[in-house]
């Protein structure tokens, strides 16, 4: 079983709003995941990332691999320290 660290859409239409997650490689985009890791809202200027590293920390010691997308969020936002819950 591969877990990836990966991007749920929630939001209205033309609104998205998303979470970021840690599911199964096989589950379908906004399915069921196994953790909850943040959020990710394009929407607002700047756009608005929280984070809770810890967890994503321990998904990748564990061998989760993130989405390209997750992957630029992760090294833009961590990086910083800021914006981290």
């Amino acid at each position: 079983m591969a877990v990836k660290l990966k991007l749920t859409r929630l939001g209205s239409k033309k609104h998205p709003f998303y979470r970021i997650v840690a599911a199964r490689d096989e589950t379908r985009r906004d399915g069921r995941p196994l953790e909850f890791l943040g959020y990710y809202d394009p929407m607002k200027n700047p756009a608005d990332v929280k984070l809770d590293v810890e967890k994503i920390k321990a998904w990748l010691d564990r061998g989760a691999e993130p989405t390209n997308t997750v992957h630029s969020l992760l090294k833009k936002h961590m990086a910083k320290g800021t914006d981290v819950a």
